[in-house]
C-alpha cells in the first residue's frame, strides 16, 4: 500500500479484497433494515448484525473497537452517531441511524442509513425531505471521487447540494479506510480552503454526510459514545465506502457499486 501526499493508496488487488468487506457491509444492512419496525429493541438488530456479519465469514468492525460494545451504531432522533445498542423498545414515528463495519481477510468496509421506523408517514414531510436530501448529498460526494479530482472536492459537492437547506454537523467527517478502520485523510463534509490533495486511483473513503434540522452543535453523552445535538433537533447520517478507480467511483459498501445512484448523480 502506497501513499500519495498523506492519501493511502491500494493496489487493485487490495481494492477488490475490499470489495468484499463492502459486501458483506451491504449485505448485513440490508438484512438489518428489513427488521426494523415498532417494538423491536437496538440490542436485538445489533445481535442479528452480528449474526449475519459471522454467517459470512467476516467480524464486526466497531465490536470492541476502542471498547465499542457492539457491532452496530444504533443513534434515535436527536442522537446523530455512535449510539450504543440497548433494549430501548423502538416507536412507530422514531427516526432510527444504523452504521455498520465489518472486516474480511483484514480489510475493512463501512456504511450507514437512516430510516423512519414503521411507516414512512409516521414522520413529518420536513423530517422525511431530511432523509432525502442528507443520501443525495452523499451520492453528490461520492459521484466527486474521481481520479484527478481533489479530497476537498467532495465535502465541496456536499455542501453543494445541502445548498443551505440544513445545517452540516462539521465536527464529524469521513475518513479513510482499509486494514485499519479509520485512516488518513479525513474526509469533511463541507467546503474547505483549498481543494485538497489529489485523488488516485487505489484511494478508498468513507463518504458520510450528518445533517441536522437544527443547530449544528451536539455533544457526547455519558456513555463516551453517543453524540446528541445539544437543541434535540433530529439528524440524519449516511454513509458508503468509496474506492476512487481509473474508471471513476466504484462504491465497495453498495450491492451494484454504485452504479445505478452514480447515474442519477451525475445527471
Amino acid at each position: 500500500m502506497l501513499r500519495t501526499r498523506g492519501i493511502p493508496v491500494k493496489s487493485r488487488t487490495q481494492v477488490v479484497a475490499m470489495r468484499a468487506a463492502g459486501l458483506v457491509v451491504a449485505e448485513t444492512l440490508a438484512v438489518v433494515r428489513e427488521a426494523v419496525r415498532p417494538g423491536v429493541t437496538t440490542r436485538a438488530l445489533d445481535e442479528l448484525a452480528e449474526a449475519e456479519i459471522r454467517a459470512r465469514g467476516a467480524l464486526p468492525s466497531f465490536l470492541g473497537y476502542h471498547g465499542f460494545p457492539a457491532t452496530l451504531c444504533t443513534s434515535l432522533n436527536d442522537e446523530v452517531v455512535h449510539g450504543i445498542p440497548s433494549d430501548r423498545v423502538l416507536r412507530e414515528g422514531d427516526l432510527l441511524s444504523v452504521d455498520c463495519g465489518a472486516i474480511v481477510d483484514g480489510w475493512h468496509g463501512d456504511a450507514a442509513f437512516t430510516v423512519p421506523v414503521g411507516a414512512a408517514s409516521s414522520v413529518s414531510a420536513e423530517v422525511r425531505q431530511l432523509l432525502r436530501v442528507t443520501e443525495e448529498a452523499l451520492w453528490a460526494g461520492l459521484s466527486a471521487a474521481r481520479p484527478g479530482g481533489r479530497l476537498y472536492d467532495i465535502g465541496a459537492a456536499v455542501e453543494a447540494w445541502v445548498a443551505g437547506r440544513y445545517a452540516i454537523l462539521a465536527d464529524y467527517t469521513g475518513h479513510g479506510i482499509g486494514t485499519r478502520l479509520h485512516e488518513d485523510p479525513h474526509v469533511p463534509n463541507h467546503r474547505m480552503r483549498g481543494r485538497g490533495p489529489q485523488l488516485q486511483p487505489g484511494a478508498v473513503l468513507a463518504v458520510e454526510p450528518m445533517l441536522v434540522l437544527g443547530s449544528p452543535y451536539s455533544e457526547v453523552l455519558a456513555d463516551g459514545w453517543t453524540v446528541r445535538t445539544l437543541d434535540g433537533a433530529w439528524s440524519a447520517h449516511f454513509e458508503h465506502t468509496v474506492a476512487v478507480t481509473a474508471e471513476g467511483p466504484w462504491v465497495l459498501t453498495a450491492l451494484d457499486g454504485g452504479a445505478q445512484r452514480l447515474r442519477s448523480a451525475a445527471v
